[in-house]
């Protein structure tokens, strides 16, 4: 009897990860960077509730990521961003 407890705790679904597109960087492409007064553009990177979306999910390289982080929290230090959902405009 404990081998058949053993073996339904082994046992486990086949579930296939789908394979994630890989978007290109957006500031590559366009070969811009990232800047706190371009507010329209910074908005594609923040979630609704107002934070910052993560490299592997906006497909921003590592380098115009860190570039972003700071841009985006230069525009709500300056105001031209919310800093969350309930300080929307």
């Amino acid at each position: 009897m404990p081998e058949t407890k053993d073996k339904d705790k082994r046992k486990r679904t086949n579930t296939r990860r789908l394979p994630q597109k890989v978007a290109a960087c957006y500031f590559t492409e366009t070969k811009t960077k990232p800047d706190y007064k371009d507010v329209l553009v910074l908005k594609r990177f923040i979630t609704d509730r107002g934070k910052i979306i993560h490299h592997s999910k906006s497909g921003v390289s590592s380098k115009n990521q860190r570039l972003l982080a700071t841009a985006i929290k230069r525009a709500r230090f300056m105001a031209f961003l919310p800093y969350s959902d309930k300080h929307a405009l």
